[in-house]
């Protein structure tokens, strides 16, 4: 099920049971955050929402000819801003959603607020919006799966490859936006950017490909650019070329703020990667999981806790990766790692971590073997040794070439 899909459908079926006319969406903090996931404004503005509002916004001005479609969680904070609301409308009606089932008290609250009488509908009961949760049958009924994370606490320490995994992972990302105002150089106007795979095809055909192929991906991107921009640069010399250059003027502009924003990212990932020495980080961490050579991998932590490159956060993850794995080892050498750990300036509380995920996923609890030999190590490698390889095309300086092309 594609959950931003089922949610934009859900709140484009709000906007338009309240029929035609202007509207103002008001919303509270975490309702917002919902909705730009799944909208751009340029998308809901087409469906007459002119307005967007915070339920707990005091200065919001009295506007008697807008429609409110009220999108709230259903808090006892959100209630009695509703129920104030209510008593001193600002706009003409009211449409009211909750994003969870409310209690017939709180209902009750609502419409002995509602004296002017401009609530037009309070949709709280899935039953009365079946429509909207109906799934259609199969032969084969769908199977929720349920895991434990106890099981496998290995997967979320190893370093992630793929481009949607390093934005978030090395980035951070939040409501599909990135901050980059930290990247050293940046462009003013680039110290904020949208990812969302709704509406950049770049992001949605390559999210989910490992950075290798991203490297190359970026560089064809690039070279498709530079083939548009001079034709584009051109002296206007008759109608003819000035309606030409009106009609595709919209395109290039958006595929050069495509390509300036992917070499940006792309270029902030590879620093990111060389700074911090992820590949031969990802490496030791590939060995730790796949394979069983205890005398290599504890040779390799140590190496890489030397290393001043390798952060504290890095450096307690491969500890923490080593506990898991040889928590019950004869030549265990935790203690002298954690010791390790601590000379290398590494916080108390990362060092805590590393009981704290053998209490947690350790193999007490585990109820599998995690570290069965694989032939994963083989297919680690040689992804490893393609990373290694686009790497020299992801160089810095290149990529500074390439940002001043795009400008």
């Amino acid at each position: 099920m594609n959950v931003v899909f089922a949610v934009k459908q859900y709140i484009s079926k709000m906007i338009e049971d309240s029929g035609p006319g202007m509207k103002v969406l008001l919303m509270d903090k975490e309702t917002t955050g919902i909705v730009s996931m799944v909208y751009t404004q340029s998308e809901i503005l087409q469906k007459e929402v002119y307005l967007f509002e915070r339920i707990d916004s005091q200065n919001r001005e009295i506007m008697k000819h807008l429609k409110a479609i009220c999108f709230l969680r259903p808090t006892k904070e959100n209630v009695d801003y509703l129920i104030q609301e209510l008593r001193r409308p600002k706009y003409s009606i009211y449409f009211i959603y909750f994003s969870n089932v409310i209690s017939k008290s709180d209902v009750k609250s609502l419409a002995e607020a509602d004296e002017q009488e401009v609530v037009a509908e309070v949709q709280q009961v899935i039953s009365k919006e079946y429509e909207l949760f109906e799934f259609r049958r199969t032969e084969v009924p769908p199977l929720l799966l349920i895991l434990d994370r106890c099981d496998d606490a290995i997967t979320p320490l190893l370093n992630q490859w793929t481009y949607q995994a390093m934005v978030h992972e090395l980035l951070g990302i939040n409501n599909n936006r990135i901050d980059l105002s930290r990247v050293p150089g940046i462009s003013k106007d680039l110290r904020e950017v949208v990812l969302s795979a709704d509406n950049d095809e770049f992001y949605a055909n390559n999210m989910y490909l490992n950075f290798a192929e991203i490297g190359s991906n970026i560089k064809n991107l690039m070279e498709d650019f530079q083939k548009r921009k001079p034709k584009e640069q051109q002296r206007l010399e008759s109608i003819a070329d000035m309606k030409a250059f009106v009609e595709n003027y919209p395109q290039f502009k958006k595929m050069s703020g495509t390509v300036s924003k992917h070499v940006t990212v792309v270029g902030e990932l590879s620093r990111l990667v060389s700074e911090r020495n992820l590949l031969e980080v990802s490496e030791v961490e590939q060995e730790l999981a796949c394979q069983n050579d205890h005398s290599s991998a504890l040779q390799n932590v140590k190496r890489l806790l030397q290393n001043p490159k390798v952060t504290e956060f890095d450096a307690a993850r491969l500890v923490m990766l080593y506990a898991l794995h040889y928590e019950r080892h004869s030549s265990n050498s935790l203690p002298g790692l954690l010791v390790d750990l601590r000379s290398k300036g590494v916080s108390e509380k990362y060092r805590k971590l590393v009981s704290a995920v053998v209490e947690y996923g350790g193999k007490r609890v585990r109820g599998s073997d995690l570290f069965s030999p694989k032939d994963a190590v083989a297919i680690t490698k040689q992804f490893l040794k393609g990373l290694k390889v686009e790497f020299s095309f992801l160089s810095e300086t290149q990529f500074k070439t390439l940002q001043l092309s795009v400008n």
